[in-house]
């Protein structure tokens, strides 16, 4: 494969796939080398084949898994087997490289070959279910292959072929607390009705949770949801999905870590908590903004944050003295009397203005209870609000739903522009409404914000 044509596929397949990568350069290598190397600060060496010469310089925020190496390695195969067809019909080409990432994801996560070709096809199926409604409404599907199960010796088998494109089937499960369950050469073995109570650890959305349970090293599960998106779930996490037609992969562990490493003040529990429900508003197709500040920027960050959002006693009396002390400036001199009448107020008087109806119902919501623990749902409806939700290093809740006052010269939407003014302060997490998250920081060495990780 000559270099131009593999820097092209990557930039056409891989690099989508891991949201946030991209290619920085390329350097000499050997026949000793392998195709796919680990590299230098989260970087993958990638070459075509054993005998070429140099190797391109794959990086993205976070460090790449040992899954996801194997998974690079079999789609680089499948590239290259389609390379050396010769083949003239350049859209059919395109269309075969496109099937390799289904098939190098399937690959990934079966344990043999006939299973792959059964997780294609209930794949392929469920492409063809996107398009169908039921009564004028979108449908949403569960179908699980357990890869434990082994039916051929029964009599009157039926296979995943025979049923999901039917009608019927439109209606078997709702794709988050039933599913219909295939065994690992498709045939049918019944209906699954899915707890909804946590027992096992998962990773995954919590509307999600019961089948990520139930999906554990033997089940794969396979989701539709009502968007339009597909979800692939085993070892009861969430490890693909498919949104807006590419297909991503879902390296938890390692931005949780990315998180933990991002300051000195940070505790594992609160940092899995704002993930987790980065995720879930993900999933929820809302939209989203949280803010998780370092313990030495609160202060700078509150001149950013209107005082009628803030829900603390403590930030609230911060925010009084820098908007007294701001009123005491020769420009402002002329709003001095209006400004000390509204914040020259004990908290629990100057909560009793209009401004502050929002912020009185979530102190009474949150009941003086820290972001992470509070239950998930609770979280996920909280962070969807418009605005901001802004975390002190502790935990505690400085403001939910607050409209940031963005610098001059901030690009790109409200969200955005939010996520950048307070990325100086902290870590600051922005989920698009098309489920996509980047979180963003200050670089200490030189102030630029930066991308700490994507997902989606």
């Amino acid at each position: 494969m000559e270099k131009t044509e593999f820097y092209n596929l990557l930039q056409k397949l891989v690099l989508p796939l891991f949201t946030g990568s991209y290619l920085e350069g390329e350097e000499e290598s050997s026949a000793r080398d392998s195709e796919v190397a680990l590299g230098k600060k989260n970087s993958l060496l990638l070459k075509p084949s054993k005998q070429d010469e140099y190797r391109l310089v794959l990086k993205r925020g976070q460090a790449f898994q040992p899954f996801e190496i194997e998974l690079i390695k079999s789609i680089l195969s499948e590239l290259n087997t389609i390379s050396q067809l010769n083949l003239q019909d350049l859209n059919y080409v395109s269309i075969l490289q496109s099937h390799a990432i289904e098939k190098s994801i399937c690959r990934s996560l079966c344990e043999q070959e006939e299973t792959v070709s059964v997780m294609l096809g209930i794949l392929s199926e469920l492409e063809k279910l996107a398009t169908r409604t039921y009564e004028g409404k979108r449908i949403s599907i569960c179908s699980i292959i357990n890869q434990s199960l082994d039916l051929t010796s029964q009599d009157n088998n039926i296979y995943y072929s025979d049923v999901m494109p039917k009608d019927f089937f439109l209606l078997l499960t709702d794709g988050e607390l039933s599913a219909v369950e295939f065994d690992k050469n498709g045939i049918l073995n019944g209906y699954i009705q899915m707890s909804s109570k946590r027992i096992s650890t998962t990773v995954s959305p919590y509307k999600y949770e019961a089948i990520a349970k139930y999906c554990n090293e033997k089940r794969i599960g396979l989701v539709l949801t009502l968007n339009g998106d597909f979800l692939i779930f085993k070892n009861r996490t969430l490890l693909f999905a498919k949104r807006n037609g590419v297909w991503n992969v879902f390296s938890h562990d390692e931005v949780i870590q990315l998180l933990l490493s991002r300051g000195t003040y940070s505790l594992k529990d609160i940092r899995r908590s704002i993930y987790f429900t980065a995720l879930d508003t993900s999933f929820a197709y809302t939209g989203g903004c949280i803010v998780y500040l370092n313990k030495d920027t609160v202060e700078q960050a509150l001149t950013h944050i209107d005082a009628h959002d803030i829900i603390m006693e403590k930030y609230f009396e911060i925010k009084k003295e820098q908007e007294l002390e701001e009123a005491n400036k020769l420009y402002n001199y002329q709003n001095l009397t209006s400004i000390e009448k509204t914040y020259k107020v004990p908290y629990n008087v100057f909560l009793q203005q209009e401004k502050c109806y929002k912020a009185q119902a979530l102190r009474k919501i949150i009941a003086n209870r820290p972001f992470q623990e509070l239950s998930r749902k609770l979280r996920q409806e909280l962070v969807s609000m418009d605005g901001a939700t802004v975390i002190d290093s502790d935990g505690n809740i400085i403001a939910i739903g607050a409209i940031i006052k963005i610098e001059a010269g901030s690009e790109g939407g409200g969200r955005l522009a939010a996520t950048q003014t307070l990325a100086k302060y902290g870590v600051a997490i922005k989920i698009s409404q098309d489920g996509n998250l980047t979180a963003l920081y200050s670089d200490k060495k030189n102030g630029k914000i930066k991308t700490l990780f994507t997902v989606g």
